[in-house]
């Protein structure tokens, strides 16, 4: 999975980049050009070109006039075949892997949601009730929706609202809720978070 030598060796023996229809091999081209100050460190021992490719094939790369066929010389040395099959196998589960992720990232995005029970203390018998609630639902945000309510007896004629809600986790925080309904102060003395659970 490194260059080597004997990349090299290859790479010097072509006079220019392959053609644009031969993607693959222009892609290994640019590859190793890429290597250009360091081709000297890269491993392996450099030999003749002649030396890769099958046993009694002749290096041609050098005569102009021969016109044997490229297609006829195998210039990365195709009689070790653990490699090959090493190498069908690394391209399989790449392409299986990004199969994986094209399937992946067309599925929707999940939600996450919390359904909140919220405890909203008036300050005293006085506090007109109806119109804390209404203050509490007038507040609107994306990922917000007000759900049922009801008054709950605390003591000494005091009752506080309870009210849920559901929230989009990422768009609305319990902080953020906080600091709203507390900002009715002439009706809210405080809020607290009774139940807080993920749907």
């Amino acid at each position: 999975y490194v260059p080597s030598q004997a990349d090299i060796a290859v790479f010097e023996a072509i006079a220019a980049p392959p053609p644009a229809e031969l993607f693959h091999a222009l892609r290994w081209y640019n590859h190793i050009k890429s290597y250009e100050k360091q081709k000297a460190s890269l491993p392996g021992v450099k030999k003749a070109l002649s030396k890769y490719g099958p046993a009694d094939v002749e290096d041609t790369t050098g005569a102009a006039t021969d016109s044997k066929d490229d297609d006829d010389i195998d210039l990365f040395g195709s009689d070790d075949e653990e490699v090959l099959v090493i190498f069908w196998k690394v391209k399989k589960q790449r392409n299986f892997l990004a199969q994986y992720e094209s399937k992946k990232s067309k599925k929707p995005a999940v939600v996450a949601k919390s359904s909140l029970l919220l405890d909203v203390k008036p300050w005293d018998d006085e506090t007109d009730m109806a119109k804390l609630e209404e203050c509490v639902r007038s507040i609107q945000a994306d990922g917000l929706v007000w759900g049922s309510s009801k008054l709950v007896p605390v003591g000494y004629g005091i009752k506080k609202l309870q009210i849920q809600c559901v929230v989009e986790d990422d768009k609305v925080g319990t902080d953020m809720l906080e600091e709203r309904i507390t900002a009715f102060e002439d009706y809210v003395q405080s809020m607290d978070v009774a139940a807080f659970n993920k749907i």
